[in-house]
């Protein structure tokens, strides 16, 4: 990936959503809006995130994976966010952990507390991912993805040889890039089928942190991050209400 624009910003602070239970379907959230403005906001959008998941940050992720959200990287890059089938039943799970979004200031991984050169991931602060490409069909248009899955037990996850040789903080240039097959031969049975016959991947760690306008970031190890694309954000940049 592309290194996107650094944020401005000072020591990281961690904003934690403690959990209190499962959000409602989305009909019902729709339902409780306490206006028509507010019934229209996207999920993408921060005051839905804000109004309806400020208790549930596991359970906001899920929901962005099923409406296939997208996050634009580097300006322009525009991936698919998908969890794998055991990141959503962990985070749909009564253990559920308790995702951690930091705030603004919190730029780079670096600055999160307790972070080190590893594979560590628990699901909660650091998450186990893969940017995918060549993937057909992808929302966003640009057949990209931006795969997450379970720190643990994931038949679709991080194999040995990604676990081992992970070192998500150098250059995309020097680190080993696996394409389908290679993946099916190290153990994740029918990627290509999943993804697509000519996909590849690079695997990654990944946390998530505003901005200064409360929008959403999802931030690999190097530097690389995203932001989530609000479609009513487009449809006000070229005058569609």
């Amino acid at each position: 990936m592309l290194r996107a624009i650094a944020l401005l910003g000072a020591a990281g602070r961690a904003f934690q959503a403690p959990t209190l239970g499962v959000a409602a379907p989305l009909s019902q959230r729709a339902a409780a809006a306490t206006s028509a403005e507010m019934t229209d906001v996207a999920l993408e959008n921060p005051t839905c995130r804000d109004r309806d998941y400020a208790d549930n940050a596991a359970r906001y992720l899920v929901d962005l994976h099923e409406k296939k959200a997208v996050f634009d990287f580097c300006g322009g890059m525009m991936f698919q966010l998908v969890l794998t089938d055991a990141l959503v039943e962990k985070l749909k799970g009564p253990d559920a952990p308790n995702v951690v979004i930091h705030d603004a200031a919190t730029r780079r991984m670096a600055q999160v507390p307790g972070y080190d050169k590893s594979n560590f991931a628990d699901d909660a602060v650091f998450f186990h991912g893969r940017e995918v490409r060549k993937v057909p069909n992808a929302a966003g248009g640009m057949n990209f993805v931006l795969q997450l899955s379970a720190s643990g037990e994931d038949k679709d996850g991080w194999v040995a040889g990604e676990r081992d040789g992970y070192d998500g903080w150098g250059h995309d240039s020097s680190r080993v890039w696996r394409d389908g097959k290679r993946l099916e031969d190290e153990g994740v049975a029918g990627f290509r089928e999943r993804y697509g016959p000519n996909s590849f991947t690079l695997n990654h760690r990944f946390y998530l942190h505003l901005d200064n306008t409360n929008q959403l970031w999802l931030s690999a190890e190097d530097g690389c991050e995203g932001r989530l694309v609000d479609p009513g954000e487009k449809k006000k940049l070229f005058g569609i209400f």
